[in-house]
């Protein structure tokens, strides 16, 4: 007699939500020390498209080999601002950032993601936080704004205002994936947004090919690889699987890892400074998302 599969339990899901949400994050974390890299070697506009251009490319292989079927045409909306916020806006955005500021410098504002994530699941997701949650947010905001000031912003102001673009349109980008991965999958968001830029990133990678690439280290080249494959496909085929597993909400505060596990990363693999002062806003900035995260219905 022929028997059916049980599925999984609630908790059992749940679980596997947690796992692939937290191996996303730490995927996610060394995308700004490998841009930190890559950007010595390669100019920002070339490697924004040409990671996305290698990552579409493994996307669609990997659409065929399982034979998917296309998104419907309401979903293609949605798929645009998946791609212009995750596979064009923050890879440029940071890029271009990165060439003002460190990793660890940059790495501070990704606290500010979940909120960022949060905002937008208000507008797209019809979201109601609580009036706490608005406290929090606005305590965190003012800490970023704080610590750059207390720069003197002489470092770049340029870079921070670059990285706060890059954080507001990741989080679009991240709640508009979140919201459509309940009908389209998780890993098939992230896949499909690839493919749907595929024409402009390989006509843009192209165009703006190095006359030459004698002067690229081994580490610019493991940098793009890490970029491309890891950060921009492969952390999201997790990350997406996991907020489908075990809740956008619940799954989404592994965000609030990402900044210790990149400062971490920074200091190890770049040899760039933490200070004290950079740690402590970093802790400040996590508290505060974490309070808003919990008032956020």
């Amino acid at each position: 007699m022929e028997q059916t599969a049980t599925p999984p339990s609630p908790l059992a899901a749940a679980s596997r939500g947690w796992l692939n949400g937290f191996i996303g994050v730490l995927i996610f974390s060394g995308s700004l020390p490998a841009t930190r890299l890559a950007v010595m070697d390669f100019s920002p506009l070339f490697l924004t498209v040409a990671r996305a251009t290698l990552a579409a490319l493994l996307a669609l292989c990997i659409l065929l080999l399982f034979k998917e079927k296309r998104p419907a045409r309401t979903q293609l909306g949605s798929l645009i601002i998946v791609s212009l916020g995750v596979v064009v806006g923050f890879p440029l955005l940071t890029a271009l950032a990165l060439q003002h500021v460190t990793s660890a410098h940059s790495i501070v504002f990704l606290g500010l993601l979940p909120l960022s994530t949060a905002l937008f699941g208000v507008l797209r997701g019809g979201e109601r936080p609580r009036p706490a949650f608005w406290v929090f947010s606005l305590i965190g905001s003012l800490m970023v704004v704080g610590y750059a000031v207390a720069q003197g912003l002489s470092a770049s102001p340029l870079g921070d205002v670059l990285m706060l673009c890059a954080i507001i349109v990741c989080g679009l980008g991240y709640a508009e994936g979140a919201r459509l991965s309940r009908s389209l999958g998780g890993w098939q968001v992230i896949s499909w947004a690839l493919v749907v830029a595929l024409p402009f990133m390989a006509v843009a990678t192209f165009a703006l090919l190095p006359a030459s690439f004698a002067q690229v280290h081994l580490a610019g080249w493991l940098s793009l690889g890490y970029v491309a494959l890891f950060s921009m496909f492969i952390g999201f085929v997790f990350w997406y699987r996991g907020l489908a597993q075990g809740g956008i909400a619940a799954v989404g505060q592994l965000q609030l890892l990402q900044p210790f596990f990149g400062l971490a990363l920074a200091a190890t693999l770049l040899g760039e400074q933490v200070s004290w002062g950079m740690l402590g806003v970093t802790v400040g900035v996590i508290a505060c998302v974490a309070g808003a995260r919990r008032f956020a219905r």
